[in-house]
């Protein structure tokens, strides 16, 4: 299991520089496969032509580039989470945990929870971290990620992990690869597994249980927030930050810009029937779920 993401300064220059180098092949490619497809139809030109086009199903969202703190209700929890937190980012106590997960389960209809099946996570409000895409069969590259010029546009430039996540591959081969795996690699997250208590005692249980949980990540200070999954073991402690998000992750939290760093909530979704789809979320105006 891969516990540690060293991303040394000179790895990071010499893969800024692959990307600068590369940035007109990598456009030549994205035209031949993606823009003739696109510019086919009526529908491919407003993709092309309209930035965060979306189809919101329910209360989840497929984006949220072009949501506005005014029309989105999700800003509402801003000032329900914030009289609730501590001034200071650090672990919450059972009580402050409860009062918040009250607050995440009514208003997005799910049932979010800080221990399930007798496990924690070391923590639950910390600093998230951008992370890169994950490989997900043997074969994968970071063009076959995005499905569109856009797709590539927002979230190529965040490159490819040189190793595998924790649990290694997403599907066992291309051919097997199936949507759900597509989304679990867009949609994961990077936890400190390994700092669980019990984890070193108990390692294939909370390996087992931890591959694939499904969380509910939520920005504080913007209400912005994510159904993910955990994909990934880390950050190192060294790092100074508790967990990771996938690019889409830290779009989807407000967070993709800048030092692509900040403090979110995440705890887990009590969701035994797999009902509860990946991506961001909002406020529940007509929630199928219902929170027990």
């Amino acid at each position: 299991m891969k516990l540690f993401k060293s991303k040394k300064p000179q790895y990071e220059y010499l893969r800024k520089k692959w990307l600068q180098r590369h940035k007109e092949i990598t456009q030549r490619v994205l035209d031949k496969h993606f823009r003739k497809a696109a510019i086919s139809s009526l529908g491919g030109l407003i993709l092309l032509t309209t930035p965060g086009l979306s189809l919101p199903a329910a209360n989840f969202i497929a984006d949220q580039v072009n949501v506005t703190a005014q029309e989105d209700r999700n800003a509402l929890i801003k000032a329900e989470l914030l009289d609730k937190l501590p001034h200071e980012m650090r672990n919450l106590s059972k009580e402050e945990e409860t009062k918040i997960t009250d607050v995440l389960s009514k208003d997005f209809g799910i049932k979010v929870t800080g221990e399930l099946e007798g496990k924690r996570l070391n923590r639950t409000y910390g600093l998230i971290g951008g992370e890169q895409h994950l490989y997900r069969y043997p074969g994968d590259n970071l063009f076959a990620h995005a499905k569109t010029v856009q797709d590539f546009a927002m979230y190529g430039d965040a490159g490819i992990a040189p190793g595998l996540g924790a649990w290694g591959y997403f599907a066992p081969s291309k051919a097997e690869f199936t949507q759900k795996d597509e989304e679990r690699e867009r949609y994961y997250i990077a936890v400190q597994t390994f700092l669980s208590s019990g984890f070193a005692e108990r390692f294939k249980e909370y390996r087992d249980f931890f591959k694939f949980r499904k969380m509910l990540l939520a920005n504080p200070k913007t209400g912005q927030s994510v159904v993910a999954v955990i994909g990934d073991a880390g950050p190192a402690q060294w790092t100074g930050k508790h967990l990771g998000g996938s690019p889409e992750v830290m779009q989807g939290l407000g967070l993709a810009s800048g030092p692509r760093k900040g403090p979110v909530l995440y705890f887990f979704i009590d969701d035994p029937e797999d009902q509860v789809p990946l991506g961001p979320i909002k406020i529940a105006e007509n929630a199928k779920l219902a929170v027990k």
